[in-house]
């Protein structure tokens, strides 16, 4: 886990997809504990997937008062994604992407994007998001990669800082639930094991 300057991020400035209202970063944890979870892209099927995962805890963040919040790097997908119902918490977006590059978020290129897209992890997830229902598109930044970042109330401590070396990498939820310290019933969906005849991409 790559250190975090909490007070170095807190001031960058994300648009709530809701109300359009811009807020500082540091808000989201000022009176309580929060996960946020930083989409590569609001059209990605693999992510519309990890929000729907993610989402299960919600109910025990709730519980524990800890607030769930997603990001998007650009409002492209932002509908669709909201329409979807993927993810049950905030949503965020951070059109400078400035959160993104402070948390160390990489950035592919055209050339190592394509075999990072086209990785067993990802093909696992996107064959289970198609069993679920669930669907993508290619529309908006395809370059950009996520993670998470947990952090307690009032931003004293970094519970969790992930990046993702693939786009098919996510917390599993017992380890968010870990990093908590809370207890949760939610159960995790199985990724399937991936093989030519079942992966599409």
């Amino acid at each position: 886990m790559a250190p975090v300057d909490v007070g170095k991020v807190s001031s960058n400035v994300l648009k709530n997809a809701a109300s359009g209202e811009q807020v500082e970063l540091g808000s989201l944890w000022k009176d309580q504990a929060v996960v946020m979870f930083f989409l590569r892209r609001f059209g990605c099927q693999i992510c519309r997937w990890m929000a729907t995962e993610v989402s299960k805890l919600e109910p025990s963040l709730k519980a524990n008062g800890v607030a769930l919040v997603g990001v998007g790097p650009e409002e492209l997908g932002l509908e669709e994604f909201k329409t979807g119902g993927f993810f049950k918490g905030d949503v965020y977006i951070d059109e400078k992407k400035k959160s993104y590059k402070d948390l160390g978020f990489k950035r592919y290129n055209a050339l190592s994007v394509v075999p990072a897209a086209m990785g067993k992890k990802v093909r696992d997830i996107a064959s289970k998001a198609s069993a679920d229902g669930i669907q993508g598109n290619f529309s908006g930044d395809l370059l950009q990669s996520g993670g998470m970042l947990i952090v307690s109330k009032g931003g004293e401590k970094v519970l969790l800082h992930f990046i993702q070396d693939s786009p098919g990498d996510h917390v599993a939820l017992e380890d968010i639930a870990k990093a908590l310290d809370i207890s949760t019933t939610a159960q995790a969906g199985q990724r399937p094991q991936c093989n030519d005849d079942v992966c599409t991409r």
